[in-house]
């Protein structure tokens, strides 16, 4: 029998593994953020760091287009 609606599925982590992923959290976006920041670019794309698939077509994005930093230069 199943002792709560999220036991077994993968939800059944406790405090400590909470806090390392909290913990890899800000580790991962907050420098991102400032690095976007420093380009031109708004700090919550970071974000999407998180989201599988759409933080490698945000790379993408970020590597081969034009830097809102560039633009300013040109004018």
């Amino acid at each position: 029998m199943m002792n709560g609606w999220m036991t077994g599925v993968g939800f059944d982590y406790g405090f400590g593994h909470w806090l390392i992923f909290a913990t890899f959290v800000a580790v991962v976006i907050y420098p991102l953020g400032r690095v976007l920041n420093r380009v031109g670019f708004s700090p919550f794309w970071s974000v999407l760091a998180l989201i599988p698939f759409v933080n490698l077509l945000a790379l993408w994005i970020l590597a081969f287009g034009d830097w809102p930093r560039d633009r300013e230069k040109r004018s």
